[in-house]
């Protein structure tokens, strides 16, 4: 089977070539590689891998590189490429409290309006704060109703392509307006409506007395501000996303992505724009198909070699290394590589994004700052124990490569 690679020189664009996959395996450090990946549980036939020499460009190792695949969690990484480029790591997401109708001395005569506009990390305390910000603006009643605008992004809850038992278990709502992720002892299915009806609450402790119920509905253009909070920077939500996988901060990105860049907070447009801005940077983009944040859609694809160009990529730019390297999950330290190779050379020396589905398991990173690589195995199911196995030994031969002054 005949497969991409191509020698580049740092900062040069990527240019795809036909060569035999089985190329890797033409030096010693590429049949150590290749026999880390041999294991009777994972097929050799659905199991894409690439490495490459930081410090030159030179391709490693390739296995079937250019091969579509399920991404699992890998998928986040062109997630985080698009978070970081398209809105900046210093971007903060606000969530505004509007006054849709007047001020007449103590009293608001009209509604008061919750926007958000896609903060994940919006809290019970932060609408405590907007609360007690409305009654330091002399307000003591509102004679409307307070209402939950989550109109910045689209009304799907889940994304395409997702089982239907990921909704809930794997990802709280999507909305634009959720407060503590949507949990008020169970998962709410309705996030807007919730919020609203906590943030009434907590006017009426404030010493703002409310006359109309909590309920949805959409600020009106001449609606004007009367507090605000902001979500932890970009940088921050990335590091948070990729360190533990949370899902639900990867679609929230990727909508907040096209809100911001293509005047709609869907799925679709962050996909559009994340899909543009890699294609941009150089990114191989064969064979790959980008519908959600997280990789949790049956639909999305992505081959080794592309995953591995993101890091790349990322690497290669100063203003971006910095949140790209402390972004991923460290050997045997946290996040979701916490337990794995903690007894060996990959330990805190192995930074690298993992991904699990019941049809993936893949592994992408850095090994110091000598190698970047990328490890993705499909299967039906992917037997998940035997590889992450793999991956494992195929990050500690690298690692103990870059260690050995190769």
């Amino acid at each position: 089977m005949r497969r991409l690679v191509r020698l580049f020189a740092c900062g040069a664009l990527l240019v795809l070539l036909l060569v035999p996959a089985a190329a890797g395996g033409s030096t010693p450090l590429a049949e150590q590689l290749a026999a880390a990946l041999q294991s009777k549980k994972v097929r050799s036939a659905e199991t894409g891998a690439v490495v490459y020499d930081l410090r030159t460009g030179r391709v490693v190792f390739a296995l079937h590189a250019g091969q579509p695949l399920h991404p699992a969690s890998n998928e986040k990484l062109g997630t985080t490429y698009a978070a970081l480029t398209a809105l900046g790591p210093s971007f903060r997401i606000e969530t505004d409290v509007l006054g849709d109708g007047t001020q007449k001395g103590s009293k608001w005569q009209g509604d008061v309006v919750l926007k958000g506009y896609g903060d994940p990390t919006l809290s019970a305390a932060d609408l405590r704060s907007l609360a007690r910000q409305v009654a330091r603006d002399g307000i003591t009643r509102i004679n409307g109703r307070v209402i939950g605008d989550e109109s910045w992004f689209d009304a799907r809850r889940a994304g395409a392509g997702w089982k239907h038992e990921f909704y809930l278990h794997e990802s709280p709502a999507l909305s634009a307006l959720i407060v503590d992720r949507g949990w008020d002892g169970s998962e709410e299915t309705q996030p807007a409506l919730y919020a609203a009806q906590l943030f009434r609450r907590d006017l009426v402790d404030a010493g703002v007395s409310v006359r109309g119920p909590a309920q949805t509905g959409v600020a009106s253009a001449a609606a004007t501000a009367l507090g605000y909070v902001y979500s932890p920077p970009v940088a921050s939500l990335v590091r948070f996303m990729d360190v533990y996988s949370d899902n639900f901060t990867a679609e929230m990105l990727l909508k907040q992505v096209g809100a911001v860049q293509r005047g709609a907070g869907t799925a679709v447009a962050g996909a559009r724009e994340t899909r543009a801005l890699l294609s941009a940077a150089g990114v191989p983009l064969s064979g790959v198909r980008i519908v959600d944040g997280s990789g949790l859609s049956l639909i999305d694809r992505w081959t080794a070699a592309g995953l591995a160009d993101v890091l790349r990529r990322m690497w290669l730019d100063p203003d971006l290394r910095p949140y790209i390297t402390t972004s991923l999950s460290t050997a045997g330290v946290n996040g979701t590589l916490e337990y794995r190779m903690r007894d060996s050379p990959a330990y805190d020396f192995v930074h690298a994004k993992t991904g699990t589905t019941d049809n993936a398991s893949c592994l992408s990173g850095f090994v110091g700052g000598r190698f970047v690589f990328s490890v993705v195995e499909n299967g039906n199911p992917v037997k998940t124990a035997a590889a992450e196995r793999t991956q494992d030994a195929f990050a500690e031969v690298l690692a103990r490569a870059a260690k050995s002054g190769f």
